[in-house]
């Protein structure tokens, strides 16, 4: 049954101090809302039960970004669009600013704010975890005065929080002491875009001379509150990223999750990809990735950023296009620019690739040749120097597997009217044959969605091996 608009009331007080002052009078009674994109679906469906709202869209206390030295603090108030816009958080907080580009579409991003989405306490919410990583801080406002504590107690069970009746979120607080860390993102929805995730994830790392000395992670949609995987933190902390270690995260995060099923998703898989995105994560912190001391020269990605970032965006596109072969893709990337680091590349790269078209998908799928051969459709002389290097595992193997795969190879194409594409890098012929034979099964959606996350991968081994010049 749909709401019936008289049943509501709803005022705008226009100030931080009389919003406050309502809210003290009558206790539990008013319903802050600011951009109100979960408040109206509530509504539309007839499910809104608080019946005295209070307006706090646009309170000018509640808008502000303020930059320290020591922290960023932003005010509840502000939206995803305000987040993705502003160029520390882009800079200093990539894991915020892809969650930012996650929620909805662009009208959601402008009306979300950050505070409601905290407030909702909906554990599928895509900025949480990035919260939890970032060690945020709240403050909290009431006509009694304000009060500070750490987000991640602010969570106490599904829907709950810590916040008082008469209170509302006022900042939200951010160190800023995680800009030189490693960090990695990823959303597991339905869809590439638009979706509520099944799985999220957001890490930050900290590597020197091998050995991790600092880790953080976080998984959202997969407990009644967004989760932080201490467990499996201190398992990492003091050891090297090598084979053993990547076993013991997985088995560790898929003990410590404990994740719950829904409409969207079952336990099982859930911890399956808990698993996976805590190794894909640990994959980036390995070998060759160790921090250099306060004041090293610049490292040749630097250099190769600096330079690329100053080109002509013809030369921008056509510089980076053999990463990944689409030239959609090449030309959203050059107007990202400037990009500052390495995780800042690799972020837009992927939110890039996600956003395309399937004709898009499919240029940059001709970029490569058939596995265990050197053509491809359309070939770039480094995409060739590329690609011998990741299918050098199967130059190396029998000539009946070599047979068998190409075998393979064939029946795909007749099925699928494309080339097989896997992210080859470290396998074997054989295990590219056995990955091969169980995508067969896969219906033609099911398999374009495979292709395409293959494709994700293979582009950003391609631009860190292309930032290393």
């Amino acid at each position: 049954m749909r709401a019936n608009p008289s049943d509501y009331e709803m005022i705008a007080p226009g100030s931080l101090h009389a919003t406050v002052a309502l809210m003290a009078s009558e206790p539990g009674t008013w319903l802050p809302i600011a951009g109100g994109t979960d408040v109206m679906v509530q509504y539309a469906a007839g499910n809104l039960r608080a019946r005295r709202l209070v307006s706090i869209w646009n309170l000018p206390e509640l808008r502000r970004v303020e930059v320290t030295d020591g922290e960023l603090r932003i005010g509840a108030g502000c939206t995803y669009t305000d987040l993705r816009q502003h160029p520390i958080v882009a800079s200093e907080f990539p894991l915020l600013a892809s969650a930012a580009r996650w929620t909805g579409g662009i009208a959601n991003q402008n009306r979300g704010t950050i505070g409601g989405n905290i407030v909702n306490a909906s554990p599928a919410a895509d900025s949480l975890p990035a919260l939890l990583v970032c060690e945020a801080e709240l403050i909290l406002v009431s006509a009694r005065g304000e009060r500070r504590l750490p987000y991640v107690n602010f969570h106490t069970g599904y829907k709950k929080t810590l916040l008082a009746p008469d209170e509302l979120i006022q900042t939200v607080c951010l160190p800023r002491r995680y800009a030189s860390y490693i960090s990695h993102s990823r959303k597991v929805g339905a869809r590439n875009a638009q979706a509520i995730s099944k799985v999220c994830i957001a890490a930050l790392g900290w590597v020197a001379n091998g050995i991790v000395e600092d880790v953080r992670i976080a998984l959202g949609s997969i407990a009644p509150v967004p989760l932080r995987l201490r467990e499996t933190e201190q398992a990492l902390t003091g050891r090297s990223i090598d084979s053993a270690s990547l076993l013991l995260a997985r088995k560790t995060a898929m003990a410590e999750v404990c994740p719950i099923d829904d409409i969207r998703s079952n336990a099982r898989y859930r911890t399956t990809v808990a698993g996976n995105l805590v190794v894909e994560f640990l994959n980036r912190l390995g070998p060759g990735r160790s921090h250099e001391p306060a004041g090293a020269e610049d490292t040749s990605d630097n250099n190769v950023l600096e330079r690329w970032n100053r080109l002509p965006i013809e030369k921008a596109t056509g510089a980076i296009l053999p990463c990944c072969g689409s030239k959609a893709w090449a030309q959203k990337m050059s107007a990202r620019r400037p990009i500052s680091n390495e995780d800042s590349l690799l972020v837009a790269s992927n939110e890039v690739w996600r956003s395309l078209a399937p004709p898009d998908w499919m240029e940059a799928f001709q970029s490569h040749p058939r596995i265990g051969e050197s053509k491809a459709a359309q070939a770039y002389p480094q995409s060739v120097a590329w690609s011998a290097q990741e299918q050098r595992g199967v130059t190396d193997d029998s000539l009946s597997v070599k047979k068998a795969l190409a075998d393979a190879n064939r029946e795909y194409e007749r099925r699928f009217h494309r080339i097989f594409i896997v992210c080859a890098t470290g396998k074997s012929a054989t295990e590219i044959l056995s990955i091969l034979q169980h995508r067969l099964n896969n219906d033609a959606e099911t398999e374009l969605r495979e292709a395409t996350e293959q494709q994700r991968q293979i582009t950003e081994i391609r631009l860190r091996k292309w930032l290393q010049g």
